[in-house]
């Protein structure tokens, strides 16, 4: 191994590091690096934003240590056989040679190491124990919070590794609440009585997106009227977006996602059409579609092929023929390699920096996974690059968007009654055990047919601040947004799309004007518009301030006077229409 290989590791390694970076390592590794050189931890916890880099401060580390003979042998242990590969091909970039098990013939003795699964160090505990045992050894645990997704797999490193030299622990996604503590982390006492993790060293996306080491993220919103047939033979219909149970809010959510409706193939044309946007900046950006299931990825599949006159690639299981198929994917300069719809094999740790158009198109609501799917579209390779992720209108979906820039620590235990409660300690386990399998949605909601979906624009959402008003497919307000530049400093995005909600304000007015009510037009009629139309501001102004929608009605009232809205006159619902656009005129 060479010394001077290790020196020259890309701060975005395996990588290249984004125009207008350091060619060194960056601040955040170095600060990192020279804590644990001054410390000498036996354990250590790095916790960094996805695209931050965090292989290659976990390579330097490992050539450090290998370097000065510390230790004498490194196993890796990754969450997907895919990853475990991805491990061994970034480090033996570098000089170090990790075996990733994939041939038949045993392994050799030729290597630093090995690159394993929390599933494969289940099934051989004391093989890998004896190993840690019997050399010097460093364990790199990738995406650590995977050591709680069952107490086996947690039983498993605490068992096999606890021999180790050093234990160096990476996470890329945020922690949740559970009551599994995790192996090799350290624990602090916190509020109510539960305890805290601590990291050792952590950089967050807010960081990250300030020194320009990864993309800001736009979100696109989509709404739109559904309708389904219960279990029970009911036939319901809501529109997804408007204020609904959560039950409701589901099954909604699920009719939006059957690709047999209008909702999907409208979503993905017009993702289609903002990847064609961002290629004219780019051009060999490329988009994924992440789909609850295969049958549904197919479905999707299908859909992209008649969009674009081309077959998208097609992931559906963590095995070696789809990690070729991803890899070709990231690989690909050929322009008609737009599109990849996967289930979830490449929602987490998964390097295809050229994606930035992203749909998400599944049921899973937990922040673990939510924050995962974001960051395969976060890693940037130039300064200015902007990411675009298709959402549909779910609440906890708008939350967990909202909360982009927060991290979240692991806590053991529940919080007291009557504590302050966070959009991310939803009932993440339920959901992510149920998504698991291709018939979850059925277990949580009951069988239901889907029967009709439509779907419009709903609003952009930026830095936790809501832009725009509902807009038709294909219509110039959705090209408004849908037409923003695919390279765009953060500082600018949000100046731009004040600009553009403040022309469709405008272009709304007008089509007011010019649609005036005429006496061939019953009052109704005009009543029932006028309605709709405040509908439409109520929500918007709602985003944006953060309040619920009743209390933009009744400041309405106070500001405008008049009865209550299903009493109010065309002149006062008008007087309320016009108050709120200029409420949103101004809006910051």
């Amino acid at each position: 191994m060479s010394q001077s290989a290790f020196e020259r590791i890309s701060p975005a390694f395996p990588q290249r590091a984004p125009w207008g970076t350091s060619s060194a390592l960056r601040a955040w590794q170095q600060d990192a690096l020279a804590a644990y050189i001054e410390r000498e931890p036996r354990d250590f916890l790095a916790v960094a934003t996805p695209g931050a880099g965090k292989t290659t401060f976990a390579l330097r580390v490992a050539a450090e240590l290998l370097h000065r003979r510390v230790v004498r042998r490194i196993t890796v242990v990754a969450p997907t056989e895919h990853l475990k590969v991805q491990w061994a091909e970034a480090a033996h970039k570098v000089g170090i040679q990790l075996d990733p098990g994939t041939g038949r013939h045993g392994r050799s003795r030729h290597f630093d190491g090995v690159a394993v699964t929390y599933a494969g160090v289940a099934a051989r505990i004391h093989m890998h124990e004896a190993l840690t045992r019997g050399t010097p050894t460093l364990v790199i645990l990738d995406e650590i919070h995977h050591a709680g997704d069952s107490r086996s797999w947690g039983d498993a490193i605490a068992t096999a590794f606890e021999p180790a030299a050093r234990r160096l622990a990476l996470t890329g996604t945020p922690f949740r609440s559970d009551e599994s503590p995790i192996p090799f982390v350290t624990y602090e006492p916190g509020p109510g009585g539960t305890r805290v993790s601590r990291a050792d060293h952590t950089y967050g996306y807010a960081d990250a997106l300030r020194d320009h080491v990864v993309r800001p993220v736009v979100f696109m919103t989509y709404g739109g009227p559904m309708r389904w047939r219960t279990r029970a033979g009911e036939t319901l219909e809501a529109s997804l977006g408007a204020e609904l149970t959560k039950d409701l809010t589901a099954q909604a959510w699920r009719t939006a996602l059957d690709p047999k409706g209008e909702w999907i193939p409208s979503v993905l044309t017009a993702a289609d059409r903002r990847l064609t946007e961002v290629r004219r900046h780019l051009p060999n950006a490329g988009g994924l579609v992440i789909a609850t299931n295969q049958t549904t990825a197919r479905a999707y599949a299908r859909i992209l092929e008649s969009i674009t006159g081309h077959r998208p690639a097609l992931v559906l299981s963590d095995d070696a023929g789809s990690s070729r198929r991803i890899e070709a994917f990231a690989e690909s300069d050929d322009a008609a390699d737009r599109w990849m719809v996967a289930v979830r094999m490449v929602s987490e740790g998964v390097d295809v920096p050229r994606l930035a158009v992203g749909v998400y198109a599944t049921s899973t609501q937990t922040p673990l996974f939510f924050a995962q799917a974001v960051g395969r579209f976060v890693r940037a390779r130039r300064r200015g690059e902007i990411a675009t992720v298709f959402l549909p209108t779910v609440p906890m979906l708008l939350a967990h968007a909202a909360s982009l820039e927060r991290s979240r620590d692991h806590v053991l235990g529940r919080r007291a009654a009557g504590e302050e409660q966070d959009v991310w300690a939803e009932a993440e386990a339920l959901i992510a055990r149920a998504n698991a399998a291709e018939r979850a949605a059925d277990d949580l909601l009951g069988e239901f047919e889907a029967l009709e979906s439509q779907a419009h624009f709903d609003h952009v959402l930026f830095d936790a601040q809501a832009y725009g008003m509902h807009a038709a497919p294909s219509s110039a307000d959705e090209a408004d947004y849908l037409g923003l530049p695919g390279l765009l400093e953060p500082e600018h995005i949000a100046t731009l799309l004040q600009e553009r909600q403040a022309r469709q304000v405008k272009r709304h007015a007008r089509a007011e004007r010019r649609e005036r009510l005429t006496p061939e037009e019953s009052l109704h009629r005009s009543l029932a518009t006028q309605r709709k139309q405040l509908a439409t501001l109520v929500a918007q102004v709602a985003r944006v301030r953060g309040i619920p929608h009743s209390h933009v009605h009744a400041q309405l009232r106070r500001e405008c006077g008049g009865p209550p809205l299903p009493k109010a006159s065309t002149d006062e619902v008008a007087a309320r229409i016009a108050l709120a656009r200029r409420w949103l005129s101004v809006a910051p």
